[in-house]
């Protein structure tokens, strides 16, 4: 069957010309960071002047996760650095 009112090229790329995809609109903190509008700061943790996100306990959190994770690794018999030369072999 044939398109009877065909769209030429033309016509499509102009329609699309607004199709593309923005770039994010960054506001700044008050501590000078730049971070993503309506968002808390990942390097304070504020938004809109108040302490959302405590940045010191995530931070230790975060350390008490990897230190855990290396013991297990010790006890299974492996450690980071042969976990990491195999994956480097096979790639």
């Amino acid at each position: 069957m044939v398109v009877r009112m065909r769209v030429n090229r033309s016509k499509t790329g102009k329609r699309r010309s607004h199709h593309a995809i923005a770039g994010q609109r960054l506001a700044t903190c008050e501590c000078g960071a730049s971070r993503i509008s309506h968002r808390a700061c990942p390097q304070c943790g504020k938004y809109n002047g108040k302490i959302i996100i405590d940045i010191v306990a995530q931070s230790s959190r975060t350390a008490r996760r990897a230190k855990r994770k290396q013991t297990e690794l010790r006890a299974a018999g492996q450690s980071e650095e042969t976990k990491e030369k195999e994956t480097t072999k096979t790639a």
